[in-house]
């Protein structure tokens, strides 16, 4: 490993670690379970800092197995949406490495409030460089193909392969650019986040972003992500997102990107729909697309197997 120091676990970690320890006395059973599955989980739970930020990283899997696959989640989200792809990897033999962006999950806030992608995409070369990682597969949904381009783009030779997932073409211009930001802003950090229950949010997800029912233990660990996540990096982000610098960025990376890149779209995604996904994907050579029926913009929780069997499939296929 290089000489980044190892960071202490953060308060975020031990406050939800205490709440699973209590939820393993629930009445309940359902929760009881819950509570034992993730703490187990969380045994290979570490943490580094990087960029001045200490940052957690999830790393379970064989070290010397058939790969390494890279995760990183997407806007307002955590590692934890990821929970379902990492057992079925780990399976088949891959090491998975998924971690929190600064300010999400069990990773800290950034107290200086820098959440541009510029600064993302630096976390996750000083988290590849940490790790001494020479060549590996990403999987990216939502707001994490950004990163993920940007790196490959940085650093060609490293990725093996990509799976973009729930990532197209936006529709950015002058107009979109001013007002989404605030109105995204308003939704999820002066609304949802607001919100003490889970059913709303639910309900939301449900009727905007999904096209399945979700499990239970799903969308609680989702609803704890808006939680964890600092305000400020959703500010930030959302203006990234909408801004016609990134959209022009994004364009110009898919168009020089050489490693073979899978992108794969909701059939029913009402923010990055197929058709844009597959118009992004069209600007490369070495880009295949897939749509996937009867699902929506939350994939890795809506159908975590058809997500897995992708990535299984993009990777046995580069591997060709």
């Amino acid at each position: 490993m290089s000489e980044l120091s190892h960071g202490p676990e953060t308060r975020k970690f031990r406050r939800y670690r205490a709440k699973l320890q209590s939820l393993k006395s629930s009445p309940h059973r359902s929760e009881q379970l819950q509570a034992r599955y993730l703490l187990d989980l969380a045994r290979t739970s570490r943490f580094v800092e990087l960029n001045g930020v200490v940052h957690h990283y999830h790393d379970s899997g064989p070290h010397d197995g058939r790969g390494t696959v890279l995760l990183i989640h997407g806007w307002d989200c955590w590692w934890l949406w990821w929970h379902h792809v990492i057992r079925a990897l780990n399976r088949e033999g891959y090491r998975t490495i998924a971690y929190d962006l600064r300010g999400h999950g069990w990773s800290e806030r950034d107290t200086g409030g820098n959440y541009s992608t510029d600064v993302l995409t630096d976390d996750f070369t000083q988290l590849v460089d940490y790790l001494d990682l020479e060549a590996f597969h990403v999987a990216a949904f939502s707001y994490g193909p950004v990163i993920a381009l940007q790196y490959a783009h940085r650093c060609p030779g490293k990725v093996q392969s990509m799976v973009l997932f729930n990532f197209g073409l936006s529709e950015s211009g002058l107009v979109v650019e001013q007002i989404a930001p605030a109105i995204i802003t308003f939704t999820f950090n002066s609304v949802l986040r607001q919100v003490g229950w889970w059913l709303p949010v639910y309900m939301f997800a449900r009727l905007v972003l999904s096209r399945n029912t979700v499990l239970k233990s799903d969308i609680l660990m989702a609803f704890d992500s808006l939680g964890l996540c600092d305000p400020k990096a959703i500010e930030q982000t959302t203006r990234e997102i909408a801004s016609v610098r990134v959209a022009v960025e994004v364009r110009r990376l898919v168009r020089e990107i050489e490693v073979p890149v899978l992108f794969a779209a909701g059939e029913g995604d009402p923010i990055m729909t197929c058709e844009n996904t597959r118009k992004l994907a069209d600007l490369s050579a070495s880009a295949r697309f897939c749509c996937v029926p009867d699902c929506g913009h939350l994939m890795t929780i809506e159908l975590p197997e058809t997500v897995s069997q992708l990535i299984l499939d993009h990777v046995s296929r580069v591997a060709s």
